[in-house]
């Protein structure tokens, strides 16, 4: 069946756009033909899960009589009760978003019902988006709601358990990484519906001329390094380890398929001006203007939570912005959010000095599928993309590290045939030792006269987040790392902290279509020499706050976006000037900073540059104890979700009645589009060679098992020997 075409409002579409509607899992065949397809991918995935289901089998699996946790439903409580394990179901989840000018306020409503015959404490891992600011929580049980309080997070974790204990209804939103969240709801009644809303603002991307906000409704697993600990913090597949110590706090079940988990999506975009195109990159949707402002909803009404959504918007040429600016006033402070864009195509000359371009590419079992090709088709494209003068290497990783050549080496058309070899017969499996890979080529000796440019493509899907941020900083020297994230679901947090500690961009490619088009323009930005010691003057008289403190180097088509607090208004007519060199000269753009109408938000997302500036810093050896408490006072004034704040809501009267037990289990999350199961979770979780060979000894006594045993099987059903 044909993929109906979603409805787009556009003025003279630009033939790239055609497609931006579009959904992976949807393919442009017959009926008939998908059904036969789906039929032999399903004849393997039983193999598959046979495998998965044999390596991560628990005891406590083999005891239950209801659904063991590697069956259940994604966005499901599985509660583990006195007869076994119960699926209570997720009725839905109802995203809401809210644009005004370059800030997007999005509410998630979650709906569960418990459907065992016990009282029961459910706990679940979600992501949202890198930038969130997570500023508030309701929870909903029947016509009543408890409203979130932010707490620090040692006070609010004991107000929880507290309440927990007592009988009460409560609930917790805890930050584990900044893209990464969980939230616990204790003493959910037999048969009764719990609804828990939670609300976030962001700012939006801007890239050559498109806006664009990105939703993300799923998780990749991450790989976890290091030596495993004794205690854990959470109930995670993953122990706490050495180098990621709440790894059991990031590790949620993750399950295959979904029968009835869905999400239904809705966007009010009033971007202040007209717009050539608004879409969907990959859910078909349906749009309507009406004076102005432009109404998004998913096609089909609910989608399944295996791929991220992405709405992209482009103002038509006359009016696509030079500078923006928006204020927000809250006790006597202005807060400004400024963005001005850098020069144009046609104003920058190209690059002149000679690279050497270092392609790093994560071969890892989260790889696996339709990530590896997408992956191996940038790397194609961009080693096809090296010029005459150029000098290359390519270095792969998953548990090990390889490099194609011992040093980097001529791109004439001899290296570059090596090269497309090399990546052709590459594939995905094993772990994710990204830190010796990164180590590797960032400490590669460099030619002299040479610029380094290091592309680094992954799914990103790691839990040492930090101690790679800190390897990068200190290794970089004078190179340039450039991420490019892979996948439906990838760890975009680290992906775009990479990139900002390397001193790049980040690249975002979900579907296969796009990476012609997203690599060429990684490639213009590669080309063209970056706006390099970026100043801000600020008019006289007032004392500013501002982030990025040190604001990093520009790139074609990329913003200056800044985010500060002033100790008084500006006065009619001043300006705040963005200045920097670049080959062609120096550049510089003034804006006006005279605002009279109020965003609500702009604070909030000060206080997120705030607190992101604070946890660099502590990273980089600042005082422990002085950053904790400067993030908890910018936190709780501010009433957000931070590393070291949560929210948390208890309701005043016990309903639990004394001696009924209470149990809990984790949510389990969708594996993301296009991603292996058994890839990812048959190698370990961790870096032990036990757990690895553990791992590598049940497979090779399964295979063997399977290779041997079915034939025999065949034959005694059909009569024949069983020699």
């Amino acid at each position: 069946m044909q993929q109906p075409k979603p409805r787009m409002i556009r003025r003279q579409l630009q033939p790239q756009y055609r497609r931006s509607c579009w959904h992976p899992g949807v393919k442009q065949a017959s009926g008939r033909h998908q059904v036969a397809t789906l039929l032999q991918r399903r004849s393997v995935w039983v193999w598959h899960l046979l495998l998965l289901t044999i390596l991560t089998a628990r005891p406590v699996m083999a005891a239950t009589n209801g659904p063991a946790p590697g069956e259940m439903q994604a966005g499901s409580l599985l509660m583990r009760m006195q007869q076994g394990y119960v699926i209570a179901t997720l009725l839905n989840t109802d995203v809401n978003i809210t644009v005004n000018g370059l800030v997007a306020r999005v509410s998630v409503m979650q709906e569960f019902k418990n459907t065992g015959s016990e009282w029961v404490e459910g706990v679940y891992v979600f992501p949202l988006p890198d930038k969130a600011v997570v500023d508030y929580m309701r929870l909903y049980i029947g016509d009543r709601f408890i409203e979130g309080e932010i707490r620090e997070k040692d006070q609010a974790r004991k107000e929880y358990e507290q309440a927990k204990q007592a009988g009460k209804k409560t609930s917790l939103v805890e930050q584990q990484r900044a893209n990464l969240f969980t939230t616990s709801v204790a003493n959910i009644a037999p048969g009764e519906t719990v609804i828990v809303e939670i609300e976030y603002l962001e700012d939006l991307q801007y890239d050559e001329g498109t806006f664009s906000l990105r939703f993300p409704m799923t998780l990749t697993p991450r790989y976890i390094p290091g030596q495993a600990l004794a205690d854990r913090q959470g109930s995670g597949w993953s122990p706490d380890t050495s180098l990621v110590d709440d790894a059991s706090l990031i590790s949620p079940p993750m399950v295959f398929a979904s029968g009835g988990h869905r999400i239904s999506l809705r966007a009010s975009v009033n971007a202040g001006m007209p717009l050539e195109i608004i879409a969907s990159r990959y859910h078909p949707v349906n749009v309507r203007e009406t004076d102005g402002r432009y109404i998004v909803t998913m096609a089909g009404r609910r989608a399944a939570m295996d791929h991220d959504f992405e709405l992209l918007w482009r103002p038509v040429p006359s009016s696509s912005p030079r500078a923006m600016a928006f204020t927000e006033t809250i006790d006597g402070e202005p807060y400004y959010l400024l963005m001005i864009v850098p020069p144009d195509l046609g104003d920058v000359p190209g690059a002149q000095l000679p690279r050497e371009m270092i392609f790093i590419i994560d071969t890892s079992g989260s790889m696996h599928g339709v990530s590896m090709q997408h992956a191996k088709q940038a790397l194609r494209r961009a080693i096809d993309g090296l010029r005459p003068g150029d000098r290359f290497n390519v270095i792969e990783f998953n548990s090990y590290t390889h490099a194609l050549f011992g040093a980097s080496v001529p791109a004439d058309a001899a290296n570059i045939g090596i090269a497309r070899k090399f990546v052709k017969q590459l594939q995905a499996n094993g772990g994710t030792e990204m830190y010796a890979a990164l180590k590797f080529a960032l400490r590669m000796p460099a030619p002299e006269s040479y610029l380094r440019q290091v592309i680094f493509i992954t799914d990103g899907a790691v839990g040492n987040e930090e101690g790679l941020f800190s390897l990068i900083e200190a290794e970089l020297n004078n190179a340039r790392l450039f991420t490019v994230g892979i996948g439906s679901a990838p760890n975009s947090w680290f992906m775009r902290k990479a990139a900002a500690a390397g001193r790049g961009t980040f690249t975002l490619i979900s579907a296969l279509h796009e990476v012609g088009k997203k690599m060429d323009r990684l490639f213009r930005k590669l080309k063209h020499p970056q706006i390099t010691n970026i100043n801000i003057q600020w008019p006289s008289g007032n004392v500013i706050d501002s982030y990025p403190t040190v604001v990093p180097d520009l790139y074609l088509g990329e913003p200056v976006t800044v985010k500060a607090r002033a100790s008084g208004s500006f006065r009619r007519g001043d300006v705040v000037r963005i200045s920097g060199d670049s080959v062609g000269g120096s550049w510089s753009r003034d804006l006006v900073l005279a605002i009279e109408a109020q965003s609500s938000g702009v604070a909030a997302l000060w206080a997120r540059a705030r607190i992101a500036d604070l946890l660099d810093d502590a990273r980089r050896g600042a005082d422990a104890d002085a950053t904790r408490s400067a993030i908890v006072a910018t936190a709780l004034t501010h009433h957000l979700v931070s590393k070291y704040t949560s929210l948390v809501a208890v309701d005043k009267t016990p309903v639990r009645p004394a001696g009924e037990p209470l149990t809990n289990e984790q949510v389990a999350s969708l594996i993301a589009f296009g991603q292996s199961g058994s890839a990812i979770f048959a190698f370990p979780a961790t870096a032990t060679n036990a757990a690895n060979l553990q791992v590598t000894g049940l497979a090779a006594l399964l295979a063997a098992l399977l290779l041997f045993g079915a034939p025999l099987l065949r034959r005694r059903a059909s009569g024949g020997p069983a020699h």
